[in-house]
């Protein structure tokens, strides 16, 4: 989990746009390793202050420099070439409405995809969920979870 590990924040010092690379070494590096190999992106967090936590917000920050890479140095921000997809699951604390819930969240992660070149193929939220476990008590979430995870993988 990202929680458990060491991400310092992104420090805009534009290392990146330079050397195509950060110059921040931490656990960071061990995200970038799995993103090179990954045959697609599963982000999923809980909503925080309308966004996603604070842990999983400085990895994405720190994905500045595929973004460097892809529009200032003009190279495939991740080195092996090939179609990736994306997905976002998360839960809020709040039930109000969906896109006002999840919106401004689902935005960030699309942002992120983006610039890694994986296509969002969309998101799993559930709002009213406010404790670990709570999931459980949804009518319908983990049906829902299971058939979104097979269209993921079958396409």
């Amino acid at each position: 989990m990202i929680s458990d590990i060491t991400i310092a924040p992104c420090q805009h010092c534009d290392f990146c746009l330079k050397a195509g690379r950060c110059r921040i070494q931490d656990d960071m590096q061990m995200v970038y390793d799995e993103l090179e190999k990954a045959d697609g992106l599963v982000i999923a967090s809980p909503i925080h202050f309308m966004s996603v936590t604070a842990q999983m917000k400085a990895a994405i920050d720190r994905c500045q420099v595929y973004w460097a890479k892809k529009y200032r140095l003009k190279v495939p921000p991740l080195e092996i070439k090939k179609e990736r997809k994306g997905f976002f699951i998360s839960v809020g604390a709040r039930n109000i409405d969906r896109a006002r819930l999840f919106g401004p969240a689902i935005e960030v992660v699309k942002s992120l995809f983006f610039s890694l070149d994986v296509k969002y193929t969309g998101e799993l939220t559930f709002p009213g969920v406010d404790e670990r476990g709570a999931i459980k008590n949804v009518p319908g979430a983990l049906a829902e979870a299971y058939v979104a995870g097979k269209k993921f993988v079958t396409g």
